[in-house]
C-alpha cells in the first residue's frame, strides 16, 4: 500500500472542475499544471480528458506524493512532474496550449501572484488559456461569510496570503497580455477564472 498524499477538497471539487475544464480545454493539448499538490487533480482530470498531455509542476517538497499518484495511475499522458518555483524569471515551459491552476492564487503571496501570471503567460501560446481555480472577492467584497472567515484564517496564518480581488486579477492578466475568457461560478463559494493569452 502507497502512502500517496490525500486532499479531501481535492476529491471534492474534482467533478465540477472537469465539467468547466471540458469546455476550456476543449481542443487537443498540452497542460501546465503550476502547483499540482498531491496530484490527485493531474490523474484524473488526464484520466478523463484523453485529448490532453498533463505537465504537474510543483516546489520540490511536493514531487515524490506527485510521483506515488503519477505511477499508480500509469499513464502516458502525465509527464513526471517538474519542480518549479513561480518566482524564477524564466519558466522551463513555452508553447502550452493551456494552464491550470487550482487553490493556489489566495495562499501564496501577491507577488508570488504576478510571478505565477507573468510565467503563464510566457508559457502560453496564443490564445492559449489558463484556468485559475478558488475563491475570489469582487468589488472588494466576500461573497460568502464562510469566505470571509477563511480569508481571515488565512491572514492569520501568513499575512502575505488572502483572497484576492477579481478587479486586481483582471488587471495584472492584462498587464500579461491576457484577458478574461469565461467568470465560471463553481460550488462552495468558488469560481474558475479562465483567461485567455492574445
Amino acid at each position: 500500500m502507497s502512502n500517496k498524499p490525500f486532499a479531501e477538497s481535492c476529491e471534492q471539487n474534482k467533478q465540477p472542475i472537469l465539467q468547466v475544464l471540458k469546455k476550456a480545454f476543449s481542443e487537443p493539448g498540452k497542460v501546465l499544471e503550476v502547483g499540482s499538490g498531491t496530484g490527485q487533480h493531474a490523474v484524473f482530470f488526464a484520466q478523463q480528458m484523453e485529448h490532453l498531455q498533463w505537465f504537474p509542476t510543483d516546489i520540490e517538497e511536493a514531487l515524490p506524493g506527485i510521483q506515488l499518484w503519477i505511477k499508480e495511475a500509469g499513464n502516458e499522458r502525465i509527464k513526471a512532474p517538474v519542480v518549479l518555483d513561480v518566482n524564477i524569471e524564466i519558466w522551463p515551459f513555452r508553447n502550452m496550449d493551456y494552464a491550470y491552476t487550482a487553490n493556489t492564487v489566495h495562499i501564496v503571496s501577491w507577488s508570488e501572484v504576478k510571478s505565477m501570471f507573468r510565467g503563464v503567460s510566457q508559457a502560453l501560446k496564443s490564445g492559449g488559456i489558463f484556468c485559475q481555480y478558488g475563491p475570489i472577492n469582487y468589488n472588494g467584497q466576500y461573497t460568502s461569510p464562510s469566505n470571509e472567515h477563511f480569508d481571515q484564517w488565512l491572514k492569520n496564518r501568513d499575512p502575505d496570503s488572502g483572497i484576492r480581488d477579481f478587479e486586481d486579477l483582471v488587471l495584472l492578466a492584462k498587464e500579461n497580455n491576457m484577458i478574461l475568457y469565461t467568470d465560471f461560478e463553481m460550488p462552495a463559494n468558488n469560481h474558475i477564472l479562465a483567461w485567455q493569452k492574445r
